[in-house]
């Protein structure tokens, strides 16, 4: 083969390796980029898992503590409704007892009446006595009045006294949930930072 066509043939061999060496590394730039491409989607889609199992262990728990406060806020209603029946009982033992005095002090006024027909003599102490009935019974009735309504205000000042505790509690309680949140919230945008992600374009 002449010279001439010896070095043509070396030219377009050199040529065409050259081509094929720079497709290659094109291609392999193209599979970098893909390889690349595809772990960032995997670490996103880690720390989106990890933000979703964060997310739901703070929703555990503060489900958690709102059935805790459930739970006391119905021992409260439980002791409340306690008190109250047994201050209704207290009530109506008493009204029974008022009712059973009064219709003995009825009878006995009765009988003094009677007294009163058949000996005038005996009237005057009859009726002193009766009077003097009537006047404990008025005391018993004064002191039964004081007695109920001294109940009422300690059942009005219990019942205030636990919404008052729980109000309190809830209160406290709802600090910490708040700071709770943004320090979540603040851990996951340093993350997406150290990501060179913005939380605003997510």
């Amino acid at each position: 083969m002449p010279p001439k066509m010896k070095e043509k043939g070396r030219k377009a061999a050199a040529q065409k390796k050259k081509k094929n060496s720079g497709a290659d590394v094109e291609t392999e730039a193209k599979h970098r980029l893909m390889l690349l491409e595809k772990e960032l989607l995997r670490d996103q889609l880690a720390l989106r898992r990890d933000e979703a199992r964060r997310a739901k262990a703070a929703k555990d728990l503060m489900k958690q503590r709102l059935q805790g406060l459930e739970v006391e806020l119905e021992r409260a209603q439980s002791e409340t409704k306690a008190i109250y029946a047994e201050m209704s009982r207290q009530q109506q033992a008493l009204q029974e007892k008022m009712a059973a005095h009064s219709k003995q002090l009825e009878e006995r006024a009765r009988g003094l009446q009677e007294q009163l027909e058949i000996c005038q003599k005996k009237a005057k102490a009859a009726r002193e006595e009766a009077e003097q009935a009537l006047g404990e019974r008025d005391q018993i009735l004064a002191q039964l009045q004081a007695h109920v309504t001294d109940m009422e205000a300690k059942y009005e000042e219990i019942l205030h006294g636990s919404l008052d505790q729980l109000l309190a509690k809830m209160r406290a309680v709802k600090p910490q949930w708040d700071g709770d949140i943004l320090r979540l919230h603040a851990r996951h945008k340093e993350q997406l930072h150290q990501f060179g992600l913005n939380p605003l374009d997510i």
